[in-house]
């Protein structure tokens, strides 16, 4: 199954099934132009992974790190599925990331990487939005990575048989196509990753793992339109302006 968030017409917020071009809950099903698709889960915390592409890191000049880099994203981050996002003003350059999303299924910590798909509720689309100018001036990535509607997700969490391992994970910015890799290029996995994290944090049901992004980032302007596409999750769509 693919479950996706959404307000329906009454304005009552549901959880119901994806299909595509609609969307049920129980015994109604809407088209989506009925509904307001909302963000595929409700996140204490995003957490995220810097270069864990190896062709990403060669195209920042970066070393492949040794040990998971992690950083965070705050709820307010959280952008939905057919949003207007709000660049940050003033700025010269902010990227798109296309990356998996591993959405957690319970409150756990310190789980073992052989237990790691106990946790997992699901799979789900993220792009990484970036304020490089403020990123590259800064050791704690807060005005780069933490502004609002810098995290557009979903539309669905889709349940991980869905999956495949290999999925491909790809980026289109009005409609040309700027990343295309699949997850078997992952330096550190997912199992990897919930276990690494899981040593340091608690990890609670909705809180979602940002795995990385390939090569291929690149700057965003005034109007782009951004599709971001996971192999057996969905496709998660969103538009940018400048404020």
């Amino acid at each position: 199954m693919r479950r996706v968030r959404f307000r329906d017409p009454a304005g009552m917020v549901r959880t119901g099934e994806w299909h595509g071009d609609a969307v049920s809950f129980a015994d109604s099903t809407y088209d989506l132009d009925e509904v307001d698709v909302l963000a595929p889960c409700d996140p204490s915390k995003i957490v995220c992974i810097g270069l864990n592409y190896a062709d990403h890191a060669e195209e920042t000049g970066m070393d492949i790190p040794d040990r998971p880099m992690l950083f965070l994203k705050p709820p307010n981050t959280v952008a939905a599925h057919g949003d207007t996002v709000t660049l940050p003003a003033g700025k010269e350059q902010v990227d798109w990331e296309a990356e998996l999303g591993v959405v957690v299924g319970e409150q756990c910590r310190n789980v073992d990487a052989a237990d790691a798909e106990d946790v997992i509720a699901g799979y789900t689309v993220v792009c990484d939005l970036s304020n490089r100018d403020d990123q590259r001036q800064e050791q704690n990535w807060v005005r780069g990575k933490a502004f609002d509607g810098g995290a557009p997700m979903g539309p669905v969490v889709a349940d991980p048989d869905h999956l495949p391992d290999d999925a491909a994970i790809s980026l289109r910015v009005n409609g040309e196509e700027k990343q295309s890799s699949d997850i078997t290029q992952l330096i550190f996995s997912v199992p990897e990753l919930i276990e690494e994290i899981s040593t340091y944090m608690t990890l609670e049901p909705g809180d979602v793992i940002s795995t990385g992004t390939p090569s291929g980032v690149g700057g965003l302007e005034d109007g782009d339109e951004v599709e971001v596409d996971v192999e057996g999750v969905e496709t998660l769509a969103f538009t940018v302006e400048q404020d």
